[in-house]
C-alpha cells in the first residue's frame, strides 16, 4: 500500500498546476477514494485536500519570488480565480501577501513534498480479527461535534459528562450484542477529515432492544469489521493502536477502510490509569491482493 501511495504523491506534484482529482489518485493508488482519504489522513496528520494545498502555495511561493510572471498569471495557474482569493490563501500559509514577498524577499514557509516509508520495529504484536457481522443497530446519546486530530475532544467529553449516569446504567444493560457494553461511535464524517469538520457521536450500546426515550438509533449495515485489541496505560494504549493499525496492519494486509461507524470500547480500571480497548473500523477486501 505505501508504494501505491507513493504513486499518488508523485501524481499530485505532476498535477500542482492543474485540477488534481481524487478519483484519478485512487486508481493511482489502487484503491478505493475513502481508504485513500483516511490512510493519508492517518499517515501525514492532515487532510489529503491540505496537503495539495500546501504543496500548491510552496511552489506558487516560489515563483512568486522568482518574479518571472505577474502575480495574477501565478494565480490562475495554481487554481485561483482571482488576485484577491490567491492573496487571501497566500498569506494564510507565508503570513505575508505575494505582493509583499516579491517586494521584500521576505522567507516563506515550505510544505515538504511527501514519501512513505514503512518502519518495522518487531517490538509488539497486534491482535485482531477479521468479522462479518449482518446488519445492526447503535443506540445512544448523539451529539454533532468538531473532528480534532490530536489531543482531547473537548465537545465529547463536555457532553459526555453532561448525561444523566441512571439513564447511562440502563442503555448498558441493554448491550446484547459484540462489542459488549458502553461504546463511542463516530460517523458521517466528512470526507476530507479536516481538523474542525463535524461528526456523528453516539454514547452508545449495541442491542436489539427498542431505543429508549431520549436515544437515537443507528442501523449499521452488514459487512466486514476488523477488530483490534489492546491492553495497557491510558490513553496512549489506544492512541498507539489507532496509530498502528494505519501505520503497520493496514499497509501489511489485504483489506481498506470501507464508509461506515468506527466503534471504539474502553474498559478503564478503577484508578483510569490503564486502559482495556476493542476497535471496530469497517473493512473491505482489497481486490488484487
Amino acid at each position: 500500500m505505501l508504494e501505491q501511495l507513493n504513486q499518488a504523491m508523485a501524481h499530485i506534484e505532476r498535477r500542482l498546476d492543474s485540477s488534481v482529482d481524487v478519483a484519478d489518485l485512487a486508481r493511482a493508488a489502487h484503491t478505493s477514494e475513502y481508504h485513500l482519504r483516511r490512510m493519508f489522513s492517518a499517515l501525514a496528520g492532515m487532510p489529503l485536500s491540505e496537503y495539495i494545498r500546501r504543496r500548491r502555495l510552496t511552489v506558487a511561493g516560489a515563483e512568486v519570488l522568482a518574479g518571472g510572471e505577474t502575480l495574477l498569471e501565478i494565480a490562475v495557474r495554481y487554481g485561483y480565480g482571482s488576485g484577491e482569493a490567491f492573496a487571501r490563501a497566500f498569506r494564510a500559509m507565508h503570513g505575508v501577501g505575494p505582493g509583499e514577498a516579491r517586494r521584500t524577499g521576505a522567507a516563506l514557509v515550505s510544505q515538504p513534498r511527501l514519501t512513505f516509508r514503512l518502519t518495522v520495529e518487531g517490538s509488539s504484536s497486534m491482535h485482531y480479527r477479521v468479522a462479518d457481522r449482518e446488519a445492526f443497530t447503535v443506540t445512544g446519546f448523539k451529539a454533532r461535534v468538531p473532528l480534532i486530530h490530536s489531543g482531547p475532544n473537548q465537545a465529547i467529553i463536555d457532553f459526555v459528562r453532561g448525561l444523566d449516569k441512571q439513564a447511562l446504567e440502563h442503555l448498558k444493560e441493554l448491550s446484547d450484542q459484540e462489542p459488549h457494553g458502553v461504546v463511542a461511535v463516530c460517523d458521517d464524517l466528512d470526507p476530507s477529515r479536516a481538523e474542525g469538520t463535524e461528526l456523528d457521536y453516539y454514547h452508545g450500546v449495541i442491542t436489539t432492544a427498542p431505543a429508549p426515550e431520549g436515544t437515537t438509533a443507528l442501523t449499521v449495515p452488514s459487512g466486514t469489521w476488523a477488530v483490534f485489541t489492546t491492553s495497557g496505560p491510558a490513553p496512549e494504549a489506544i492512541q498507539n493502536l489507532w496509530r498502528d493499525v494505519f501505520t503497520e496492519w493496514f499497509p501489511s494486509n489485504p483489506y481498506r477502510s470501507r464508509p461506515g461507524p468506527e466503534i471504539l470500547r474502553t474498559d478503564l480500571t478503577a484508578d483510569g490509569t490503564r486502559a482495556d480497548a476493542e476497535l471496530w473500523l469497517p473493512v473491505e477486501r482489497e481486490t488484487g491482493r
